[in-house]
C-alpha cells in the first residue's frame, strides 16, 4: 500500500469512527435528518431478538419513530469500535461496536449493554451505515439489574423475560465464528 493509500485508510477509519459516535448522539437527540445522513437509502436495521427489522431508509426512520414514542431521555455511549476494510472494495468496510445506553422507557429507568455488527459503504455523502444488527447482553430496568445479570433471561424490557443474545458461549454453547473476522 502506498503512503497515500495508507493515509486515505486512516482518514476513512476516523470518518467511520465518527459515524459510530454520532449515531448515539443522533439517537439521543431524536435527529431524523441525522438518521437520514448516517444510513444508506437501502440500509438495513435489525436486532438479534427480531424486534427491529427494517429495510430502506423510510422504514428505518419509521422504526426509530416507533421506538422514540416510548422513550424519554437516553444516553448512548460507545465503548470500542473495530473496523475492517474490504480487500476487494475500497468503498466497503465492516465494523463491530460495543456500547451501552441509559434509557428512560415508558417512565422507567433502564440500562442496556449493546453490540452492533455493521457494514459501511462510502457514498456521495461519505461513509454511511448500510447494515446494522444490534444485540443485547442485558436490557433491564435498573431495579431488575442485580437479578438479571446473573440470569440467562436478561432481556426484560418488553414485559417478559427473554434469553440474552450474548455471550454466545453461554447462550448457544459455542463461541461465535465471526470473532475471527475482526482480529488483526
Amino acid at each position: 500500500m502506498s503512503i497515500e493509500q495508507r493515509l486515505r485508510r486512516l482518514e476513512d477509519r476516523e470518518d467511520i469512527k465518527t459515524l459510530a459516535i454520532m449515531y448515539g448522539v443522533i439517537m439521543d437527540e431524536r435527529d431524523f435528518e441525522g438518521i437520514r445522513r448516517i444510513f444508506t437509502t437501502d440500509g438495513i436495521l435489525r436486532s438479534a431478538d427480531g424486534v427491529f427489522n427494517a429495510e430502506g431508509l423510510n422504514s428505518i426512520c419509521h422504526t426509530y419513530q416507533e421506538r422514540f414514542n416510548v422513550l424519554g431521555a437516553t444516553n448512548h455511549v460507545l465503548h470500542s469500535h473495530v473496523i475492517k476494510f474490504s480487500e476487494d472494495d475500497k468503498d466497503s468496510a465492516q465494523g463491530f461496536v460495543t456500547s451501552h445506553a441509559e434509557v428512560s422507557r415508558q417512565g422507567d429507568a433502564s440500562v442496556v449493554a449493546l453490540r452492533y455488527q455493521d457494514k459501511y459503504r462510502r457514498t456521495e455523502r461519505g461513509w454511511q451505515i448500510s447494515f446494522r444488527e444490534m444485540s443485547y447482553m442485558y436490557y433491564v430496568g435498573v431495579d431488575d439489574y442485580r437479578d438479571a445479570i446473573v440470569s440467562d433471561d436478561r432481556i426484560r424490557i418488553y414485559g417478559d423475560k427473554r434469553p440474552a443474545d450474548w455471550p454466545e458461549k453461554l447462550t448457544k454453547g459455542q463461541s461465535p465464528a465471526w470473532i475471527t473476522d475482526y482480529l488483526p
